[in-house]
């Protein structure tokens, strides 16, 4: 199978099929080229088309893929109000870094290699997903306000974006409604208030699957900074 692969590459590249060799590869082997090949004509795009720009327009997350330059992978999430993701035409979108973790993978990964990965998926409207495939480069919040000054500040105290990603499209294409579950929003006033850039360990979710006590047991715990299950867990790190 490896060796199809490296045989096939420059005939598959000659043709332009979306897609990457090992999933052209996969394709032929269980018989479903044609059926792949009429999704690639029918629903892969190299933009955003208005459809797909009204409907990032209105999410409040998304998933998020990398790598780093050895293909070593990191997905994460990533939230905001509605629109946090700006549209800026059809072949860029832009989104905010709010504070995280401070370990910075997915900022790490794409310094090292720009492709990334981003999934949409409404789950209480539309209950449809949609994929967007590109490139990425990352700009300092100053930088993208001077090129942007239309886009407001962050009302939400403890908010703010140190950072943005500017994703160049290569790909969009829908994720099928399936098996995407419907689920309801909670109501604004029953929803606990989000407690944007704490430090305080409890408010994150502390040790909720005691990864730092396993690591105090087994004396692999490299950071005293982080609390213990015996603490009051008022320390923040």
């Amino acid at each position: 199978m490896a060796t199809e692969i490296e045989h096939g590459r420059a005939a598959e590249r000659a043709g332009v099929r979306p897609g990457s060799d090992g999933e052209h590869l996969m394709q032929r082997h269980l018989g479903t080229t044609e059926r792949a090949d009429r999704f690639y004509d029918e629903q892969v795009l190299d933009q955003l088309n208005q459809h797909m720009r009204e409907f990032v327009a209105r999410q409040e997350m998304f998933f998020l893929a990398s790598a780093d330059r050895r293909g070593e992978c990191d997905s994460t999430f990533r939230a905001g109000p509605p629109g946090f993701v700006r549209v800026l035409d059809e072949r860029t979108l832009m989104y905010p870094e709010y504070r995280g973790n401070g370990v910075m993978a997915s900022m790490g990964n794409i310094a090292e290699n720009p492709q990334v990965g981003i999934l949409m998926v409404d789950f209480t409207r539309d209950r449809i997903g949609l994929h967007v495939n590109g490139r990425a480069r990352i700009l300092l919040d100053e930088e993208v306000r001077a090129h942007h000054p239309d886009i407001p500040p962050d009302p939400a105290p403890g908010r703010r974006a140190r950072l943005w990603v500017e994703v160049t499209v290569q790909e969009a294409y829908i994720h099928c409604a399936k098996h995407i579950p419907h689920l309801q929003k909670v109501p604004p006033q029953q929803r606990a208030a989000r407690d944007w850039g704490t430090d305080d360990y409890r408010r994150k979710g502390g040790d909720f699957f005691g990864a730092a006590e396993q690591a105090a047991s087994s004396g692999h715990a490299r950071h005293d900074g982080i609390p213990s299950t015996t603490t009051s867990g008022s320390e923040a790190y």
